[in-house]
């Protein structure tokens, strides 16, 4: 029984799809199907219900595939235990929710490659909350930076380190709402500039909204903080923020808050990591206090 079938049996069900397990090991189609039938005759028994389309593991086939984790995570504790006073080296892969990312990937990134020269950051900016930590527990990221709603429970296998905590402020055009008070239904009837689905502040304020029997009405779905403030500012809907990501923003004086009575959430900044990280360890930490600290002071640094 060899690592390499046993890697190849993981990446298999985590890809469901022996082709982009071959591109994931940079290993060819048919060199994936050899390791998983030499996984297969070694242990006496079929692995993958090839009747199915993705293949799926069989019964036996789950059972194995857990303990096969269990040694890859094994497997590499004890490779970073032997390379613990060895300075990081290679790839390390970082995950930024997008709002987050196009505040602070680059200033992040620069401070890893000038700290540590020989790391390779690999940073991946494009997905909400939920999926960065969908790719933590599948190994498919060492680390992710992202906010999540105040009280939130991580899955159970993923470890987390709270860095801040802050307002999620509702944004609107400056002038269009004068008081200091105003209701969620009175917001809601605007109509809102939000995350697409997947987004965690948007399940928020549809939670909210569902607790009054309100629909959510969406103006405008897209990605980008900068997009979505000046959509606000010229009154197409209402969009929801961190404060520190308002208060930073080139939009910020064509913006006002709205304070709302009977919504006012609290969210935090999470680093979370999942595997043990041995010398990566000191990057990850210094990672997440970077993009705290650029949140913070409202991403001055950005270029």
């Amino acid at each position: 029984m060899k690592i390499d079938d046993i890697e190849a049996f993981v990446t298999t069900v985590r890809c469901q799809s022996i082709s982009l397990a071959a591109q994931q090991l940079g290993l060819t189609q048919p060199a994936i199907t050899r390791r998983l039938q030499n996984l297969e005759e070694s242990l006496g028994i079929a692995l993958l219900d090839r009747h199915t389309k993705p293949p799926k593991p069989t019964e036996q086939g789950w059972r194995v595939h857990n303990q096969c984790q269990a040694v890859l995570r094994e497997l590499n504790a004890l490779r970073e235990l032997a390379a613990a006073d060895l300075p990081p080296t290679g790839s390390i892969r970082l995950g930024l929710t997008q709002g987050i990312g196009e505040v602070v990937a680059l200033h992040a990134h620069r401070l890893l490659r000038q700290a540590w020269p020989e790391l390779a950051p690999l940073m991946a900016t494009g997905s909400g909350a939920g999926v960065l930590l969908e790719r933590v527990e599948r190994d498919e990221l060492d680390a992710a930076v992202l906010f999540l709603p105040r009280g939130a429970l991580l899955p159970r296998n993923l470890h987390g380190t709270r860095l801040l905590e802050s307002e999620l402020v509702v944004v609107g055009r400056k002038g269009d709402w004068p008081g200091k008070r105003h209701a969620l239904v009175e917001c809601n009837e605007r109509g809102w500039v939000l995350n697409p689905d997947g987004c965690g502040f948007r399940a928020g304020l549809q939670r909210a909204l569902a607790a009054k029997h309100l629909p959510l009405r969406v103006n405008l779905d897209c990605y980008g903080r900068d997009l979505q403030f000046q959509s606000v500012a010229e009154g197409l809907g209402l969009g929801l923020s961190p404060l520190p990501m308002l208060e930073s923003s080139p939009w910020r004086e064509r913006l006002q808050t709205i304070a709302l009575p009977d919504f006012k959430p609290m969210i935090d900044l999470w680093l979370v990591t999942g595997k043990p990280l041995g010398r990566l360890d000191a990057p990850v930490q210094a990672f997440g206090e970077a993009v705290a600290r650029q949140v913070m002071a409202g991403g001055e640094s950005r270029s």
